[in-house]
This record gives structure tokens, C-alpha cells and sequence, in this order.
């Protein structure tokens, strides 16, 4: 999907291109995470949708439960939602910034390369 690392860097469009790609696979990863949310404290924690929405998104973005769970289906359902928000916005995050990494990775790369001619010589020998 990505250039190997002995072909050129790709170009700033290709990038762009590649960047919106992967904005709309992070982009339904968080959907469907907050989308569990949602349901999930709606149907076990009894909140109104609104409520639902805030719990969902409060704790998807790491910044904790806005409103107290009362049953225990819900509590259960927090816990686990919260260990699942946890690992749904590290994969959302890496989706997100994974061209921009890559090409960070690729240039540093190339950038050594040409610095060390050494390698250069051995590499244009095979």
C-alpha cells in the first residue's frame, strides 16, 4: 500500500490523496466505537439518548463518566466500554496518522542514505 523504502518519496498529492483515505477508515473505527457507546448506555445504564451520546463520547475521548451509573448492568458495561474506548482510540489514532508517520519514516530514510555514501556505493554495486 505504502513505497517500499528503496523507491522515491511519494508526492505531496499522492499524500493528500492517502491521508483522506485513512481519515475516512479512522473516522468509521469512531463511529462504530462510539456508536457501541451509545447503545450500550442507553439500553444498560438507562440514559436518555442525549445522555447516552455524552457518556459515549466522555469516555471515548479518555476524560471520564459524566453521569453515575445506578444498575449493575451498567457498571459492567462502563468498565468494559472504557477498556474498549481505550484501545478504539489508540487504533484511531494510529489509522489516522499512519501516511504522515510513514512518510516521516521514508524521508528519514532516504535522508540517510544520501548522507552515507558508503552504502550508496555498496548499494549501486548490486
Amino acid at each position: 500500500m505504502f513505497e517500499h523504502k528503496k523507491e522515491k518519496l511519494a508526492s505531496r498529492n499522492t499524500l493528500a490523496i492517502r491521508q483522506l483515505k485513512y481519515l475516512f477508515f479512522s473516522l468509521i473505527i469512531l463511529s462504530i466505537s462510539i456508536g457501541i457507546g451509545i447503545i450500550g448506555y442507553h439500553l444498560f445504564g438507562g440514559f436518555s439518548w442525549i445522555d447516552s451520546i455524552l457518556n459515549a463520547s466522555m469516555i471515548l475521548t479518555g476524560m471520564g463518566p459524566a453521569d453515575h451509573i445506578e444498575t449493575t448492568e451498567g457498571k459492567l458495561f462502563a468498565s468494559f466500554y472504557a477498556l474498549f474506548s481505550g484501545v478504539a482510540f489508540l487504533t484511531f489514532v494510529g489509522v489516522l496518522f499512519a501516511p504522515v508517520y510513514h512518510r516521516f519514516l521514508h524521508k528519514f530514510h532516504l535522508d540517510y542514505q544520501e548522507k552515507d555514501p558508503d552504502k550508496n556505493k555498496a548499494a549501486r554495486s548490486k
